[in-house]
Parts: C-alpha cells; structure tokens; sequence
C-alpha cells in the first residue's frame, strides 16, 4: 500500500472489504488509528461532563450562584456537544480524519485552561463559567467525528467490534470523571504550579482547579500521538450534499430513533442518576458508588458490538431493548416502594443493558446503508442521541414537579423502548422485512 504524502499521511487507497488487502496492510492501519482514537474520544468525554461534578463545587468555594445557575453549567455543555456533531460529521470529510482529531483533542486545552484559572478567583463572573461550560461541548462534539473515522477504517464484519471498542471505552471518560474528580480536588499534586488551596465553608481546603489540570498534559501527549500515529482516508473523502442526503433515507430516522433509544439513554441516565439517587434516597451511603452505573454502562459497549457481529445486529438490539424495559419496570417499583437496593441495582442493570444496545444499535448500520453513507449516518445518529445528555434530566425535573416523582419520567422512557421494540421487529427482522437483518 502506497501513501499519497507520507508527510500528511494521506492513504493513497483503502480496501478493508478486499481479504488479501486487510490481513496484508489494513487491519495493522486500523488497529493503529483505533489505539490513539480510543484514549482522544475518552479525553473528550471527560471535558464533556466535567462539569456534572464541579458545578457542585463552586458556592462551597466562596461563588453565590443559584441552582438554576449551577444545573445550567451542568447541562449546557450537553446542549452544545450534542449540535456540534452535526458539523463534526462533515469535518472528517473536509479535513481529513488524522487531521481533524489533532484540531478537536488540542482545542479542549482552553476550557481546561479557562476552568482552572476561573475557579481559583471568586469574584469570576457568571457569564464566563458559561462560556467556558459551552467551550466543554467541544469534547462532546468528537464522538461523531471519531467514530464516523474508525468505522471508515474496517471491514462491515467488524465494524461493530470497533465501534463498540472506540464508543465504548470512548464512554468511560463520564464514569472516569465522576470518579476521579473528587480524589484529585482533596490535594495539591500539582504543588506550586497548581496555585493555592480554595477554602470551603466548612473549612476544608480544596483544590478544585485540579479538576481541569489533570487533564492538559494528557490532551498534549494525546494531540502527538494523532500526529504521528494516525492517518488520513480517501473513502473518508465527500462532499456535503452527498454526506446530507441520509436525511431523504428513512432508515435514517429509524436508526436514529433506535441509537436514541440506546445510547440517549445511557449519557442522559449518566448525568441524571447521581441527582435521582440523591433527591429519592437522601441518606444513602451508595452516594460514592454513583459513578459505577456509567461505568458499567460504557463498558459493555464494546460487548454489544462483539456479540452484534457474532449473532446479529438486529436480533441483540431486540433482547437488549427488551432488558432495558424490563430494569425501567424493576426501577419504578422500586422507586414506588423506596427500595434502595432494588433501586440501585436496577439502575446498574439499565446502565449495562444501554452500553450493550449503544453498541447493538451502531453495528446494525453498516447492514443497513452502503458503505458511503454509513459515516453520515453514525455521526448524525450520534448527534440526535446526545441531546440525551440535556433532555433526560430536564425530563426527571419536569416529572418530580408536575407529579411529585421520577416516575412519569421513567413511564416516557418505557414508551419508547416498547416503540424501539416494534420497530426492530417491524423494519429488521419480521418476515419479508424491509431490511432484513440476521
């Protein structure tokens, strides 16, 4: 296999389809873009939702915002990163793949930047912690392009395994900073160069800029990487109208309603049930556990990609939609009955049942479209789905004040697995289907 400009690592020819060609050069390529491309979406993850645990932080540190102010910080960056995909779907199209992660890993240094010199001045207005919330979207936006690259790279017979590797473990950067961001805050690892403790009102010291430096030199070291590693396709290579027409395509919209279903509940799930837990069962000591249901759920993402290629698409997107409305059943009885234990471990079980359908759902659409147009349809899909991120919790707001519980919210959620049910059946794999799906 020849190089157009080794320089810019542009592929003169990409054939992943081609046995001879795949075991020969391509799938050594692939596996080499997949490696940086998976660490670089995790990074964007987690500026993505960084703010889902420091919004909290900041009136402890000396800042009087409301809580409407302070959710607002928290949900705007799923707003933004959930529109930014749209444009990222084309970017790998105009600019090339390698050179579109080296833009979008090295632009996440300025809300990380910005966070941590904010937040170390009390007196830092609110319309730039917004600003700099709407900067954090950008890390939400790489899923579309970073996936609609890496499934470029592979063959229809394993594009579901390396999306769901490239999505899935991509995923793990929410339950890594829920995770992490509290350790890091209660110390000063970075010393001098980190700036000084913020005193809480109780008297602790923290710091909370922390939260935002741990991450530039990985981003740093990450951007190299694409540099050097990564490379350019020409099949990558289309125009905008051309990339646009899935939207005339009405498998589209099934697909998108199907990847809605999956993964907008998964990163909706995510940002909403450490707040679920919280309000319902106040005094509970799984509070330091909340990150684990995102963790469980990214994970398993990688799994409903392998097993999709191993017994079908179509068939895991099924029983997995039918397990997920099983465990929103097992959650709103246990919400009705104030059962802690019943409700955190079917909220894990809900989480596990979204990562594997977010990757169950992304393997059905290499069957569904001609190669062409399947990087469209990922990076779009993903858009809609992401808006999950805001909607979702919003819905939980909406449901405990108009009926006093998380309920109604929960029955909503419960429509519209049954819906993804009926569809799957209907369009995939009912007799004499439209697309036919093993």
């Amino acid at each position: 296999m020849q190089q157009l400009d080794k320089g810019s690592h542009a592929l003169a020819e990409w054939k992943p389809e081609d046995v001879g060609f795949w075991e020969e050069t391509g799938k050594q390529v692939a596996n080499r873009n997949l490696l940086v491309s998976v660490p670089a979406l995790t990074l964007a993850f987690i500026v993505w939702q960084m703010w889902s645990v420091a919004a909290v932080q900041l009136n402890s540190i000396g800042f009087s915002f409301t809580q409407g102010q302070l959710f607002t910080l928290a949900a705007l960056p799923g707003l933004v990163g959930a529109t930014l995909r749209f444009f990222y779907t084309f970017a790998n199209s105009i600019f090339g793949g390698r050179n579109w992660t080296i833009f979008s890993t090295s632009i996440l240094l300025l809300p990380l930047l910005g966070i941590a010199y904010a937040v170390q001045n009390v007196n830092t207005p609110y319309w730039v912690f917004m600003i700099l919330a709407a900067l954090c979207g950008l890390g939400g936006g790489n899923f579309s392009s970073s996936n609609a690259n890496i499934g470029a790279f592979y063959p229809k017979a394993k594009k579901g395994t390396a999306l769901g590797i490239n999505g899935g473990i991509g995923n793990l950067g929410v339950s890594l900073v829920q995770l992490i961001t509290p350790l890091v805050i209660t110390t000063s690892i970075f010393g001098f160069i980190g700036g000084n403790a913020l005193v809480t009102e109780t008297g602790k010291e923290i710091w909370l800029q922390n939260a935002a430096l741990l991450w530039v030199v990985p981003t740093i070291i990450l951007t190299v990487c694409a540099y050097l590693f990564m490379d350019n396709l020409p099949t990558a290579r289309q125009s905008l109208r051309e990339q646009a027409s899935v939207f005339k395509d009405k498998h589209f919209w099934i697909q998108t309603l199907l990847y809605t279903a999956a993964f907008g509940s998964f990163i909706g799930y995510a940002a909403a049930f450490p707040m679920i837990l919280k309000l319902k069962f106040p005094e509970s000591d799984l509070m330091a556990l909340a990150f684990l249901g995102a963790f469980l759920g990214a994970s398993s993402r990688p799994f409903g990609g392998w097993i999709s290629d191993k017994i079908g698409a179509a068939k895991v997107t099924l029983i997995v939609f039918g397990i997920m409305a099983l465990g929103t059943i097992s959650v709103i009885m246990a919400i009705t009955n104030s059962n802690l234990t019943m409700f955190f471990i079917s909220f894990v079980v809900l989480f596990i049942a979204t990562g594997l359908n977010s990757g169950a759902t992304f393997a059905m659409i290499p069957h569904v479209f001609v190669a062409t147009k399947t990087p469209a349809v990922v990076g779009f899909s993903a858009a809609f789905a992401a808006y999950g991120a805001f909607f979702i919790p919003k819905m939980f707001g909406w449901s405990l004040e108009l009926v006093g519980s998380f309920n109604g919210a929960l029955f909503v959620m419960l429509g519209l697995y049954a819906i993804s049910i009926a569809t799957t059946i209907y369009y995939y794999l009912r007799s004499g289907a439209e697309k036919p799906i093993r």
